[in-house]
């Protein structure tokens, strides 16, 4: 039976459901897990994500697609990244099997949760990990916890898609040779005062240079870049300190097969951003997020008041084969029911 909450108008926010997935790591490998209705974490003052912030997480979603049946999108590349930012962060990796057998069970549990075909409303997921154990001298914990919940929130963009303005910060994201490549916490503890400084000037998001030489666009708190050219190329900037997005990725393979457009994944210079004709920003949240306009110190790059035509068909695209509107490639969707 569906929860009783008003799908059409739900916010981007966090509402408890019933159940979450818990994994412990003790004594060099971790138990089976449990789904249990407890959401509470009790840790030692001195464990070790509270000391030294040893901890990363991941961001998907499940919805119901136009036949009816509860569905993830490529789950199995947050398992990936996921691994990718435990092994960085020296946490014990979570098997890509268990990630997906969680997730599995969690949506399962929680599919009273999961909004209806038509709401514009997603239940999101959110697996995350952190070191549990005390830690006094700077070295990784010894024990580890993952969990998983999910929350039912509403669409990213209320009252349809609106194009956002940005400003190229004086802030770095990510060091060279850092972090900025995994979905640590830590990344996004260092964005917090950036982009709180941003919306106090009037401004919905960041715009980061690469750190080493401040001329190459990198990306946002928490989205990649998509430009496409005059001539209609997508072009998505490359760094080593980029979060892989999985969305970007998907969005390119969809530009590439299903439109037949051309597809640069390369460094991007910010000088070249002036002769782009459009701009979005990608993510699990909002897919693709339309950039009106960029302010590079007082100098404007406009690409106007409402989304581009490949930016709609690319957003058009990629949610129908969400959503099952659309044949989806091989593996992209893992049917929970």
């Amino acid at each position: 039976m569906a929860a009783n909450l008003d799908w059409n108008n739900l916010g981007f926010g966090y509402i408890k459901t019933p159940y979450r997935f818990v994994c412990n790591y003790k004594n060099g490998k971790w138990d089976d897990g449990e789904i249990t209705t407890d959401d509470k974490i009790v840790l030692t003052e001195c464990a070790g994500v509270l000391q030294y912030a040893q901890t990363a997480f991941e961001g998907l979603k499940a919805y119901r697609t136009e036949s009816g049946n509860i569905v993830c999108f490529r789950p199995d590349l947050n398992a990936e990244r996921m691994i990718d930012s435990a092994n960085r962060l020296e946490m014990p990796a979570l098997p890509k099997e268990k990630f997906l057998e969680a997730v599995e069970k969690v949506v399962a549990a929680n599919k009273d949760f999961v909004p209806p075909y038509g709401s514009g409303a997603t239940l999101y997921i959110r697996p995350f990990m952190f070191g549990s154990s005390a830690v006094i001298g700077v070295k990784p914990a010894e024990e580890y916890q993952f969990r998983m919940f999910a929350t039912p929130v509403g669409p990213y963009f209320k009252g349809g898609v609106k194009p956002i303005t940005i400003r190229v910060s004086d802030f770095d994201r990510a060091a060279p040779h850092g972090t900025g490549h995994i979905k640590a916490g830590l990344n996004y503890a260092m964005s917090l005062h950036a982009i709180v400084d941003a919306h106090k000037k009037g401004f919905d998001e960041n715009l980061y240079l690469d750190p080493a030489t401040r001329t190459f666009v990198e990306e946002t708190g928490g989205a990649n870049f998509l430009f496409v050219t005059k001539d209609g190329k997508v072009v998505t900037p490359k760094s080593d300190s980029i979060l892989p997005s999985i969305t970007r990725r998907s969005l390119c393979f969809v530009a590439e097969k299903y439109l037949g457009l051309t597809v640069e994944h390369r460094p991007v210079k910010l000088e070249e951003v002036y002769d782009f004709a459009e701009c979005g920003l990608c993510g699990t949240a909002a897919v693709i997020s339309p950039v009106g306009k960029i302010v590079d110190h007082g100098k404007e790059i406009v690409f106007g008041d409402k989304i581009g035509p490949i930016t709609q068909k690319l957003y058009d695209t990629l949610t129908g084969i969400q959503m099952g509107r659309l044949e989806a490639p091989e593996g992209w969707i893992k049917v929970i029911e």
